[in-house]
Order: structure tokens, then sequence, then C-alpha cells
């Protein structure tokens, strides 16, 4: 057995049936090229919390004197700029037989943003900084496009159901690993008066992580696809612009939606499953609204977010393996559980002081909880989306339900923020109730994962 042989062994539970119904060529490609997943995927996330635009950019922002109207549109073009073209680009990336060098056109594409945004941040100021800063977002936003339409394929081609969720979940843990050290460096080095220089230093080296990912990624063995499904031969997906295909996106969307239920049902409950990701930011709100100050600081967030990754991403790794739906369903339900039970503490416990140790360890508790409740949200649909599928209707899956995403997310987050308007509290409780439905819905999914 061979050096990544066994590496590969030790770090994975292999599915030996899956794994020998594999072509041949695949089968002897398939430890080198899960270790280089996991190295790639550790990079490009790793590079996310150095230029995360919930964290970092607001920071960065507050730094070079960007007015606030600014700092709202970071994350709205950072998930929204990355999942509404996907879609559009589907046509143009299925002609490529061999997926991988999408993505890596989508890391270069990053890495050159992210070192536009540091130049930006050392030598900019003020309004024209902040605006020059979110140009490159949108640039950044659309290789992270290409990047996230390539990637499910690779690993559809490359790696066998049941050990797909591990390959994520290693990936999310190690990136945890470097998000921690990350936190720590800051809190030591800066504090809570990290400069603009230091944060240029910081997009730096997020702008080395892409770099270094699209070389990894270029490294792997993928076989050539022939536009059809791996493993039944049949026509292109509606969507995929293969022979299936009407030539109009829309046309064939709206038909992907109205003849496939599985596709439906998936998109309805990821739809509902937003608890996770939209919950930490009104969190914060609350906590410093009620005192705390436990959460200020840049490498406080980034320590707290790469712990939960940390801690997360190996366990719900091995869980999407089993039951990709049921992770899902259960880190909604607990998630909405959470929220609902930090506004009945805070509004319905006599004296609470957000200011005080119990007041500080039931926010920062929350957000923590939250931020690793979304590692398994996160992991599982990805699995689920990599196991449902082959060939280009996995590509098409991926591609219109994140353009979907993107507008759902618009609107909920739209919805959200009007009622945090009346309440913050008002926005968690109207989270929790679609996160629950959502868990109640992909209960009625189908089971895809091979340790079903």
């Amino acid at each position: 057995m061979s050096a990544p042989d066994r590496l590969y062994t030790r770090l994975v539970t292999r599915v030996d049936p899956a794994e020998t119904a594999l072509p041949r060529d695949v089968q002897r490609d398939l430890p080198r090229n899960g270790l280089r997943l996991v190295a790639a995927n550790t990079l490009q996330s790793s590079g996310d919390q150095m230029v995360s635009a919930s964290t970092v950019l607001p920071w960065l922002f507050h730094v070079i004197g960007v007015p606030a109207a600014l700092v709202g549109l970071l994350v709205p073009i950072r998930e929204s700029g990355s999942m509404l073209p996907q879609a559009f680009l589907t046509p143009l990336v299925v002609r490529v037989r061999r997926r991988k060098w999408v993505f890596v056109t989508g890391a270069g594409v990053q890495a050159a943003s992210v070192a536009v945004m540091a130049a930006i941040a050392a030598l900019g100021h003020g309004t024209a900084a902040g605006v020059g800063i979110l140009a490159a977002l949108v640039v950044f936003s659309l290789g992270r496009c290409l990047c996230s339409i390539a990637s499910k394929d690779v690993q559809g081609r490359t790696i066998p159901s049941g050990e797909r969720g591990q390959i994520i979940g290693l990936a999310t843990s190690a990136a945890g690993l470097v998000a921690v050290t990350l936190g720590l460096a800051i809190r030591l080095v800066g504090g809570h008066d990290i400069n603009a220089g230091q944060i240029a230093i910081l997009l730096a080296a997020g702008a080395v992580m892409w770099t270094l990912s699209a070389a990894v990624y270029a490294q792997v063995r993928e076989p050539v696809g022939e536009g059809r499904s791996e493993k039944s031969g049949e026509a292109d997906a509606p969507g995929s612009g293969g022979e299936g295909a009407s030539g109009s996106w829309f046309a064939d969307a709206a038909r992907l939606f109205r003849e496939d239920p599985t596709f439906r049902k998936f998109i309805s409950v990821r739809g509902l499953l937003l608890v996770s990701s939209l919950s930490p930011p009104f969190i914060v709100s609350m906590s410093v609204a009620a005192g705390t100050h436990a959460l200020t600081g840049l490498g406080g967030f980034i320590l707290a977010s790469g712990v939960a990754s940390l801690i997360g991403g190996r366990i719900f790794g091995r869980m999407a393996d089993r039951s990709s739906r049921l992770l899902m369903a259960c880190a909604a339900s607990a998630a909405s559980l959470v929220a609902i039970v930090l506004v009945v503490v805070v509004l319905a416990v006599p004296g609470f002081d957000g200011g005080s140790a119990a007041g500080t360890a039931v926010f920062v508790g929350s957000y923590f909880l939250l931020t690793l409740l979304h590692s398994g949200v996160r992991v599982g649909r990805k699995t689920y989306v990599v196991d449902v599928a082959e060939g280009d209707t996995r590509t098409t899956y991926v591609a219109v339900g994140n353009t979907s995403m993107g507008i759902i997310l618009l609107l909920v987050g739209g919805i959200s923020s009007a009622l945090a308007l009346l309440g913050v509290q008002w926005a968690l409780v109207f989270l929790a109730v679609l996160g629950l439905i959502g868990a109640a819905s992909a209960l009625t999914m189908p089971d895809v994962s091979r340790g079903r």
C-alpha cells in the first residue's frame, strides 16, 4: 500500500462496494485525488476566513473610513453574487470536459480580486476605497461561482458515495484549525486595534491561499466527462446545455422544477434552512445592544468561527455520509431551538444582563452553537447534492439550485432585516420558524446517502 493510500485510509472510512464500482483508473487515483481535494478545499476555506464579508471586510471598512451605508452591501454581494450567475454560466461550463480547469480559473479570479482588495486596503481611504473593494468583491463572487459549479462535479467524478461527506468535513476541520490560529494571532498582534496595514497583509495572505488552492486542484486526475449521465448514459438534464436542452435557460430551469420532484424538494428545503446562516449577525447585534463586549474584535469573530469548524467538520462529515438529509434536519432543528431559547432567555428572564458573566456566556454560547450547527447544515446539503445526481445533471442541480438560492437569500434576508427594525428578536423567531419547517420537510426528501 502506497503512502497516499495509507494516509487516505487513516483519514477516511472507505466504502469498498462503492470504490469497486468506479472505473479502474478512478480507483487507482482515488487516494491521491482525495488528499488533493482536502488540501485544495482547506486552502480555499482558509482564504474565505481571511476575506470574510461578515467580519474582516466590515472591520476594514470601519478602519479606512468607508460610510456605513456601503457596509450593508458586503454580505449580499458576496452571497448572492456568487449564486445568481451560476445557472447562466452552466451552458459554458458543461462544454469543458475536465471541470477541474473551471475550478482553477475561478480560484485564480478570486486570488486576483483579493490582491486588489489588499492594495486598496493599504493605500485607499474613504468612499472611493469602499467602492473599489465592492467592485473587487463582485469579480471575486464571479470566481466563486465557477468554483462552486465545478467542485461538486469533480468530487462526484473522483470520490465514491459514502466518502464525499468525509472529504468535505476534513477540509472544514482543517480550515477551522487555520482560522483558530489566525484568530489567536490577530488577537495577539492587533487585539481590538488592528489597523488597515495589518488587514492588507491578511488579505494578501488570502490571495496566496487561493493561488495555492488552484495549484493543488490542477493536480487532480479527473476522468473526462462525456456530457451524459455517468451511470445511465441518458441525455443531459434540462438546463445543462446538452442534447436535452432547449437553448433557453429559463425554459429549461422551469422544466427542471416542473418535472424533477427531487430537485424541487431539495431547493424548497434548502431555502427554509437559512436559520443557521442568517441568525449569527442578529445575535451579535443583540449582544452589543445588551452590553456584551466579548464578541467584539476581529480576532474573536474569526476564533469562534474557527473553533466551530474545527469541531464540526469531522463529526458532520461522517454523519453526512450516513444520511445527509437527516444531518440537515437535525442541525437546522437544533439551530432553530438555539435561536428561540436565546430570545426567551433575553426577554423573559428577570434582570437579564448581557454585560454580566452569565449574560456574556449566553450570547457567546449561542453564537458558537449557531456557527457550529451551520457547519452541519452546510456539509449536509453539499454532500446531498453530490450524491443525488450524476454527470451534467449534478452540474445543473448545483448551478440552477444556487441561482435560485441567490434569489431566496435576498428575499428571506430582506424580510428578516425588515423584522429586525421592529426588534432583533422578531427576526430570530422568523428564521427559527422557517428552520423548523425546513427540518420537517428535509425528513421527506429521498435518502441518497451510501450509509442509509
